[in-house]
């Protein structure tokens, strides 16, 4: 008997998760129409006609007028800001916000604040739709690219450069991804070489916020997480 109301509270269990599972995935869709291609890559609409991108896929400051779709809408945009590759490697752009639906230029996306730590759950905002992950420690990485300290797991499927990243419970956006982390591995007594995704490096939050020009500052988000720090 007890093994059966063990068995039934299980059963019970799951079919009260399951709602909770459907709720998350609606929740994630509701990113989508931040959405934005730049110049055949990604970025994100941030709000009041900002568009946020990385550098390398604007071209780099080569590229004056970057083509932008967003809304099913073909735009120009013009640079605002970019920092290079070997910098920052951000790209702010600028496009006519009264081409756009009213109920997009009423949205504003707020920048997470605090620091991330290794588990927690992230959405990447892919041309697919979007994806769950998780917050990596760089210790996990290999030497010679631990310098890149915020980073997420990556099966291939999260999306490339100037896909955004948002926190998955707080909704908020905590980077951009610069570029991808793989390792080359070899079959000993072999000459055949296989490439792995290992995790994605991302502009965190807090350097887009100080990137950001000081008119065009985007808003925190309004109950930011009580984070503790202890020294040694």
């Amino acid at each position: 008997m007890h093994v059966v109301r063990k068995l039934v509270a299980a059963i019970v269990g799951i079919i009260v998760a399951l709602p909770h599972l459907a709720q998350a995935a609606g929740l994630d869709e509701s990113f989508l129409p931040y959405f934005v291609t730049v110049n055949g890559g990604a970025g994100i609409y941030l709000g009041n006609g900002l568009i946020l991108s990385v550098a390398h896929v604007v071209g780099g400051g080569i590229v004056n007028k970057p083509k932008v779709t967003l809304a099913n809408r073909n735009l120009i945009a013009t640079v605002v800001k970019e920092s290079p590759f070997e910098q920052l490697d951000l790209a702010l752009l600028e496009i006519d916000e009264t081409t756009l639906p009213v109920s997009l230029r009423l949205r504003r996306i707020p920048l997470c604040a605090g620091s991330t730590w290794p588990g927690e759950e992230i959405v990447s905002l892919t041309p697919f739709g979007p994806v769950r992950s998780h917050i990596l420690s760089a210790a996990s990485l290999t030497a010679e690219t631990r310098k890149f300290s915020t980073v997420f797991r990556d099966d291939g499927k999260t999306g490339n450069s100037g896909t955004a990243v948002f926190e998955a419970q707080r909704r908020c956006l905590i980077g951009i991804v610069s570029r991808g982390i793989s390792q080359v591995y070899s079959r000993e007594g072999s000459d055949k070489k296989t490439t792995r995704n290992l995790a994605k490096y991302f502009v965190p939050a807090s350097v887009i916020a100080a990137f950001m020009p000081q008119q065009l500052r985007l808003p925190s988000e309004s109950h930011p997480p009580i984070q503790f720090s202890f020294r040694q």
